[in-house]
């Protein structure tokens, strides 16, 4: 547990112990959907938590937006999201967002024909899923290339059908790098692709697509490369260096970042400086009722509280980064303003295990 959150439970629960007495431990279903690229680590941490006697965590990766609707209609305990609502919006919501872990998006490609790793840029991406690059040995990527042969094969174009806040994150990145992009699309959690695409549902469903498809190119989760096996590229970054999807390139980039430095996860983590970040380094989050039933409050509460104090390991097992300690402690302390329908705050009693 790192030493700047363990100084931040301490002290609240220190608060807490006058104002709330803990509540008896029950074990429940604590429901939650969203984020389809967050599944892994949420998995990771629900099957440990369970294991050591706590509730069963029922998580559905059915994408952000959904994550979303569904947090907001009240139908789970948590939504999950990669992408993190305005102050605004979570105020009109009554909801509170918590970062939980970093991860990366890679573009996938399935081009068996090429021996060596495909390089681009985030220009020549961006001209990709505009439609303006249509095929494999467009000179923009020879010139990338130069030392590969490039197929002359038609490029077809994976994407989200649903809304994504790995879509969001994407086209963050490409809005950023590629001002035509910015003018006509901006960054979304669904866009109005150009061109012909072949329309996938979730991430699995663009994996799916992707590896059943020659000449395709998508975009998913890291954490699906790594499990499937996937085929990738290397991304010149804003430092101009070329650079793999990692949990090192994405490390990089988080420290890099605001999130870092100021413990502001306001920002998106997609092209920061530094010679080894990755480009399309993303955070994911959890959205959650600023007022609570107190029973399935502190079932949820003492899951997150659980995954920040022990989960570390087993996120980096699942192959995402763990948030820095700045940023965990402000996560806690936002799980702090949570209260039962009564008042009450239920933050100390998701402290007992």
């Amino acid at each position: 547990m790192p030493v700047i959150f363990r100084i931040a439970v301490a002290c609240l629960a220190t608060a807490l112990l006058s104002a709330s007495a803990p509540l008896r431990a029950e074990t429940l279903t604590v429901r939650g959907a969203g984020s389809s690229a967050a599944k892994l680590v949420y998995q990771a941490w629900s099957e440990a938590f369970a294991k050591g006697g706590g509730s069963v965590i029922d998580y559905a990766p059915v994408g952000s937006s959904k994550g979303l609707k569904a947090i907001q209609a009240r139908e789970v305990d948590f939504g999950a999201s990669d992408l993190a609502p305005s102050p605004e919006a979570l105020a009109k919501d009554g909801l509170v967002v918590i970062p939980t872990v970093v991860s990366g998006i890679a573009p996938i490609i399935n081009l068996p024909e090429l021996a060596r790793t495909l390089h681009l840029d985030g220009p020549t991406l961006a001209d990709i899923f505009m439609g303006r690059i249509t095929h494999w040995n467009d000179p923009a990527i020879r010139r990338l290339n130069p030392d590969g042969t490039l197929p002359a094969a038609p490029i077809r174009v994976v994407t989200r059908s649903d809304g994504s806040g790995t879509t969001y994150n994407f086209t963050d990145y490409l809005a950023k790098v590629s001002p035509e992009w910015q003018h006509r699309f901006g960054a979304n959690t669904l866009i109005a692709w150009p061109g012909k695409v072949l329309p996938a549902k979730g991430s699995s469903g663009v994996v799916d697509t992707v590896t059943s498809t020659p000449g395709a190119i998508g975009y998913v989760d890291f954490t699906y490369v790594l499990n499937g096996g996937l085929r990738t590229v290397a991304l010149k970054n804003r430092a101009g260096q070329f650079v793999a999807p990692a949990i090192d390139s994405f490390r990089a980039a988080l420290n890099a970042s605001a999130w870092h430095s100021q413990g502001d996860f306001s920002q998106t983590l997609t092209d920061q400086p530094g010679s080894t970040s990755w480009p399309i380094t993303m955070g994911t989050f959890v959205l959650l009722p600023k007022v609570m039933d107190e029973r399935a409050g502190v079932a949820t509460l003492r899951f997150f509280t659980w995954a920040f104090m022990h989960g570390d390991e087993l996120a980096s097992l699942a192959h995402f980064v763990r948030l820095p300690d700045v940023v965990q402690a402000k996560a806690y302390r936002a799980l702090a303003t949570i209260t039962s329908r009564e008042g009450k705050s239920i933050a100390y009693a998701s402290l007992g295990q």
